[in-house]
């Protein structure tokens, strides 16, 4: 089943990018980084006063010396907690302030890169991956810079400092309490070492079971129509109890992670607990001298377990950071492979295929859309267009037929954009109209956002007034729809709001293309979700919205290609028949044979919908 196929991942950045990156990130809050860290230090360091100054009052009392000896020490403690709370707050703000800053930028970096990953790495990833990353990711490491790496900071600094004071009060301390470290520090790389595969293994478990989700359910009324649901059903467990295995191994790893973490504490205290009562004995040390060592070390447990613990919130969010990184640091399309063909690769010459040329010719074009020499694969050896050569004039309307599997949709999303092509290349005249856009498409899916009616149509021109988005309504005949909604343009649409029909989408995409107003146009079975009546609907309302553009329709129905200017038909993914309407009716080819079998089922039917769809033809 291709359930099992091994899909090809978006790509996870290595330790070295995932470095680089946040650099990058933090270049430009440099000063408050260094604020934050300062006001940090500042905050540990008078919190460090307690341990003395409780040392001091144990001395007082072992000397015996007046009550009215502890009010200074008192006062001084209620000063220190004071000060230390003020600076603390300041610094865990100017901290969180920072990664959150950081955070904000790698989302708004990762969703931009995200947007422009070809279709085909995506298709090929599966979009549970991405969603995973969105969203699993995303929330892994917005949790850690929210909560661990403020604690970890204020840790690093307590331990560093901890043991300056340590040494402080006697070197022989000092050695005493770094007999622990080399217990914390194997445990730590022991921990590293296990929990930095497998938090990512988990990762790609969790993106493997979201896609598997939503393949059964977004696949559902297919699943039911073939009886596949126990199938399914068994791949979705299947992936879960991968992903719930992962999980209890990690478990697992942080119980053992714990365990020696208590040895550690354990040797620690009791060396330093060993090495105060000899300093004492031999007068080398107060008694409070050697209280202020024990609960020095004693406050290390705090930090240093906070630290080390943390190394599990770490592991886990640098698993995801690495897989956001992955697709953030990917360079925008501009940047790795020069602009993309549907509007930067115009007036450009076909001698540089394959791929998209960069040189502008010193000829202008013979048309507005020049295809020469094309061939794509969507896998290796298995090309689904061999040199395609194609040119559309300005101004022209051509239709796109042919059967399922021709090659139709791949050749409109090569001359849009969506792709990039194997071979050959596809050349776009500069844009005239001055919208900073020469070519858009419009699918038979279309996406209606959440939100105002208005904002959505403002999606294809963010300065359009009330009155521009009136006039593009009534352009393509759907200004008396929409003005019946219950608040008009104002109405909510999308999900949680008003629910538009399959023809009322398709009118909000015609009003969109209006308002971008592209000089090119493709349409590919733009009709095809609407039912007969709402088919001619929106064939009327899509003459109205391309007319005076270049138009290439992958015509659902060949009531479209009838009144084309041209009709290109294609087969296994070659131009096989070029023609008006009337002259490829009488040649008695392909588009002839179709034109009939469609006439013959059209006249059946009693004007009800065809029985074929956009395989059919």
């Amino acid at each position: 089943m291709t359930q099992d196929r091994a899909r090809e991942l978006l790509p996870t950045a290595s330790p070295a990018q995932v470095r680089a990156t946040v650099r990058v990130l933090l270049r430009p809050h440099r000063g408050l980084a260094v604020g934050g860290f300062a006001v940090m230090v500042a905050a540990t360091a008078v919190g460090l006063l307690t341990q003395p100054l409780l040392g001091h009052i144990v001395d007082l009392v072992a000397g015996r010396r007046p009550m009215e000896t502890l009010t200074l020490p008192a006062i001084l403690l209620v000063l220190v907690a004071v000060t230390q709370g003020a600076t603390t707050s300041l610094g865990l703000s100017l901290i969180s302030r920072l990664g959150e800053t950081v955070l904000a930028r790698l989302r708004e970096r990762f969703i931009e890169r995200a947007l422009r990953l070809p279709l085909e790495q995506v298709e090929e990833a599966g979009s549970g991956d991405l969603v995973a990353r969105a969203t699993g990711d995303v929330s892994q490491v917005a949790e850690a810079v929210r909560t661990a790496l403020p604690e970890l900071a204020r840790s690093l600094l307590a331990i560093v400092l901890t043991f300056g004071a340590l040494a402080v009060l006697d070197w022989r301390f000092l050695v005493a309490a770094l007999l622990a470290v080399p217990i914390q520090a194997h445990t730590a790389r022991w921990y590293v070492r296990n929990a930095v595969p497998l938090y990512a293994e988990q990762r790609v478990a969790n993106g493997a079971q979201q896609q598997q989700l939503l393949d059964s359910i977004g696949g559902a009324a297919t699943v039911r129509a073939f009886r596949l649901e126990a199938e399914h059903a068994e791949h979705v467990a299947r992936r879960s109890r991968a992903a719930v295995e992962l999980t209890m191994r990690g478990v697992r790893l942080v119980l053992r992670f714990y365990s020696r973490l208590h040895l550690a504490e354990y040797t620690g205290l009791a060396a330093v607990l060993v090495v105060g009562f000899l300093l004492v004995r031999s007068g080398s040390a107060s008694i409070g001298t050697a209280t202020a060592a024990a609960l020095y070390f004693h406050s290390l447990f705090a930090p240093v377990n906070t630290a080390l613990v943390l190394v599990d919130d770490a592991q886990s969010a640098a698993a995801g950071l690495a897989r956001l990184v992955g697709v953030a640091d990917r360079p925008a399309p501009e940047e790795a492979t020069g602009p993309p063909p549907s509007e930067q690769a115009a007036d450009r010459p076909a001698s540089e295929a394959p791929g998209i040329s960069r040189q502008r010719p010193r000829a202008p074009l013979d048309g507005v859309v020049t295809v020469t020499g094309l061939g794509h694969a969507y896998e290796p050896g298995r090309p689904v267009l061999h040199d395609v050569n194609l040119t559309l004039h300005e101004g022209e309307r051509v239709a796109l037929v042919g059967p399922s599997g021709a090659g139709k949709t791949t050749l409109a999303k090569l001359i849009a954009g969506i792709h990039r092509p194997a071979t050959g290349s596809v050349r776009l005249a500069a844009d005239r109209r001055g919208t900073g856009r020469t070519v858009a498409l419009i699918t038979q899916e279309v996406h209606v956002f959440a939100g105002p009616l208005a904002d959505d149509l403002r999606l294809a021109r963010p300065g359009a007034t009330d009155d521009d988005l009136r006039e593009a309504l009534a352009r393509v005949d759907a200004l008396a729809w929409a003005e019946a909604l219950p608040e008009g343009l104002r109405t909510v649409v999308g999900e949680g709001g008003h629910r538009l029909t399959a023809t009322q989408a398709q009118h909000l995409a015609l009003a969109r293309l209006v308002l971008a107003d592209p000089p090119i146009a493709v349409l590919d079975e733009a009709t095809a979700e609407a039912g007969s009546t709402g088919a001619r609907t929106l064939e009327k309302a899509t003459e109205l919205a391309i007319e005076g553009r270049t138009a290439l329709v992958v015509a659902h129905r060949l009531a479209q290609a009838a009144t084309a200017d041209r009709v290109i038909v294609m087969d296994e993914g070659r131009i096989v028949e070029s023609g008006g309407h009337d002259e490829l009716s009488a040649a008695g080819g392909t588009y002839a044979a179709l034109w009939e079998a469609w006439s013959a089922t059209r006249s059946t039917a009693h004007h009800r919908p065809p029985t074929h769809d956009a395989s059919t033809i």
